[in-house]
């Protein structure tokens, strides 16, 4: 267990360090370039002509490599924001489906509700008038105990 651990570790570590050593390699062999041209047999005036010639080339792939860099990223802003685009609209379609089922679930319960308050008042009204029209009982219970019993 600890073994395979410590072997994940390493290779992650090995992962890691692949842009790093890259790095150092081309920057070992810029080096390297510029070393063996000044140890060139050149006269001064030439060796100068190449340095020029080498550094306008690099600058020129820099320069290439830049607007390459430049363009991709413009596309995957492009593409970023599309995408962003089309999750915040399914999103507020899937948010404004959702409300409308909310606000429907509620209309029927309200329904309902209402609809049990006003059959309570009914019920209410009915004893009331019985108990107005009979006076009030020793043992005054309301009746509608005495429905269910007979249903």
């Amino acid at each position: 267990m600890q073994n395979e651990f410590e072997l994940q570790q390493r290779e992650q570590r090995a992962e890691a360090d692949v842009p790093t050593k890259l790095t150092y390699l081309l920057i070992g062999g810029g080096i390297g370039a510029v070393l063996a041209l000044l140890f060139a047999p050149k006269s001064g005036h030439e060796l100068r002509g190449d340095l020029a010639d080498v550094t306008r080339k690099g600058v020129d792939k820099t320069r290439e490599a830049a607007t390459q860099v430049g363009a991709k990223a413009g596309e995957y802003y492009g593409e970023a924001r599309e995408r962003a685009a089309d999750l915040y609209t399914v999103a507020a379609d899937k948010a404004g489906d959702i409300a409308d089922a909310a606000r429907d679930v509620a209309a029927r319960k309200g329904t309902q509700v209402s609809a049990a308050i006003e059959a309570g008042k009914q019920a209410y009204t009915e004893e009331k008038r019985k108990t107005e029209l009979t006076g009030p009982a020793p043992h005054a219970a309301p009746t509608y105990y005495e429905r269910e019993r007979e249903s």
